[in-house]
């Protein structure tokens, strides 16, 4: 199969290359999937410069790359929840770093596989897995209900946009801090925008005078903005930042769960939830895909389209 892959860390695109690797092998309980997009996250560049190199073993060559959308081509043993010629996608991640998603094809455990929604494009579906699970899970951390002012770090990003319209449907009130570039794009997500800056806390303070009854951190180093904000009950989660385990908070690290990724499907499903996807890249310009990710860029997700 045609796949990216890199033979060691690196901190630039340098050891990234395309060309032909073995196709999958499918386990008892797995399912093979032919990729149609595989969405780009902060994660698999971080991956690739060793970043999780004290959690994770990684075999080389390793091909990038978490999340999936594609048709499923073959079964492994005793899966009957798939079918060949389903539509599916998945958060695909492993427990060592090694086959991943940009390329033509891979084996996915069954029970991390959702079917993709009839809303979606391949495109958005492939977006969709880590990002939507991880602000799902967050929120789910927080205990997010109809009562609360929710502040999300972030409100702009790909974790942070679906956090927002995922809140605002649970009935709370939601504030998000984004550039002032993106503030439209917060603000049609149901969420009222903050500039970053100076004078941050006092801006939030204003909105919310008696304090937010939680806080989602998808940036870092927003700890002390947020206890200077959060009610005196308050709970308060971050995807990136252990400090907040040191001040009461929590630090999530999102797992591959086609349930939650089936409840994810119905939110979209009932227009609860959308997908914007910023741009799409061949499987020949993941390092074009991943220098984009690294300089920021507009709101929406990068996808891989093999």
């Amino acid at each position: 199969m045609r796949a990216v892959s890199y033979d060691s860390y690196a901190s630039d695109n340098s050891r990234l290359t395309v060309g032909e690797l073995p196709d999958p092998k499918v386990g008892p309980g797995q399912v093979l999937v032919e990729v149609r997009a595989a969405g780009v996250n902060p994660v698999d560049w971080k991956v690739m410069a060793g970043g999780l190199d004290p959690l994770m073993d990684a075999v080389f060559p390793v091909i990038p790359g978490w999340d999936v959308a594609g048709v499923v081509r073959a079964v492994g043993m005793d899966t009957p929840e798939f079918a060949v010629g389903d539509e599916v996608m998945a958060y695909a991640r492993k427990d060592v770093v090694h086959a991943g998603t940009f390329a033509q094809y891979v084996a996915v455990n069954a029970p991390h596989v959702a079917r993709k929604p009839a809303a979606l494009d391949w495109a958005g579906a492939g977006a969709l897995p880590l990002a939507g699970l991880t602000a799902l899970r967050t929120l789910d951390r927080l205990a997010v209900g109809p009562d609360d002012t929710l502040l999300v770090h972030g409100a702009s990003g790909g974790v942070g946009g679906f956090a927002v319209q995922i809140a605002v449907d649970r009935g709370a009130r939601v504030i998000g801090t984004a550039s002032a570039a993106n503030h439209d794009y917060v603000r049609s997500l149901g969420a009222t925008p903050v500039a970053y800056g100076e004078g941050l806390t006092d801006r939030l303070r204003e909105l919310a005078p008696d304090g937010v009854d939680a806080v989602a951190d998808y940036v870092g180093g927003q700890v002390d903005t947020t206890l200077a904000v959060l009610a005196p009950k308050g709970r308060h989660v971050s995807v990136v930042d252990g400090a907040v385990e040191e001040h009461g908070g929590h630090l999530v690290w999102v797992r591959p769960d086609g349930a939650a990724l089936t409840e994810l499907a119905g939110l979209v499903e009932r227009g609860a939830v959308t997908v914007e996807v910023a741009r799409a890249f061949p499987l020949e310009e993941v390092g074009a895909a991943f220098d984009v990710g690294r300089g920021g860029h507009s709101p929406g997700k990068l996808v891989i389209t093999p």
